[in-house]
């Protein structure tokens, strides 16, 4: 059996979804019009384009209304993941730019201490990061010690029924580091241009 609960009861329960101890729900209209893209951005058939209007709705209501506590929580989450999702596809420079936003208003924030010191350091590789490379290694585990590249720093071919793939990083002395696999697994990878991997050049 369904219960219906009057509607002033919804309205203040919605209001309470959204307002911190002192807050006047005179923003409830408002933030439901912004619990509603979360709906369409959440649903099984959520597009990119759905959750960028909630994530950009989320964005207008707390700089319209700084004050608003659940608001801002939100947004702090939102940022978060989208600093995670950049971290993930390579693009680290525009990750570290959302987690030092979360930092200046919540300096304590751990996953956003941790995602800032992990951006900064794969925005260039070390020889030693380098050298811990194997033959044979997949993408995945290449990733996981040097980050992915940065977009646009792959360069993939097929030929001779095998498909070969490089990756190329910065490096720390200012150089171009490379990877090389065939068919998703390391075969070589060098220093720079001038300087191959010994062990992997083989």
């Amino acid at each position: 059996m369904r219960v219906y609960l009057p509607l002033a009861v919804l309205l203040a329960l919605l209001g309470g979804a959204g307002c911190g101890a002192g807050e006047q729900p005179d923003h409830q209209a408002e933030w439901r019009d912004v619990l509603r893209h979360k709906q369409a951005a959440v649903a099984p058939d959520a597009t990119s384009h759905h959750k960028q209007v909630y994530a950009d709705s989320v964005r207008a209501f707390v700089v319209k209304h700084p004050n608003h506590g659940r608001a801002r929580e939100v947004w702090q989450r939102l940022q978060l993941e989208f600093a995670d999702d950049l971290a993930g596809a390579g693009r680290y420079q525009d990750a570290i730019r959302f987690y030092r936003a979360v930092l200046e208003h919540d300096p304590a924030d751990e996953r956003a201490r941790r995602g800032l010191a992990l951006s900064a350091d794969r925005l260039a590789v070390t020889r030693e990061k380098l050298l811990t490379l194997a033959k044979g290694m997949t993408q995945r585990q290449v990733a996981g010690i040097l980050g992915k590249p940065i977009p646009g720093w792959t360069v993939r071919n097929d030929r001779l029924g095998s498909t070969f793939e490089a990756w190329y990083y910065r490096t720390r002395a200012g150089a171009v580091a490379g990877v090389y696999f065939r068919d998703g697994k390391v075969f070589a990878a060098e220093e720079s241009s001038s300087s191959r991997l010994g062990r992997l050049s083989s």
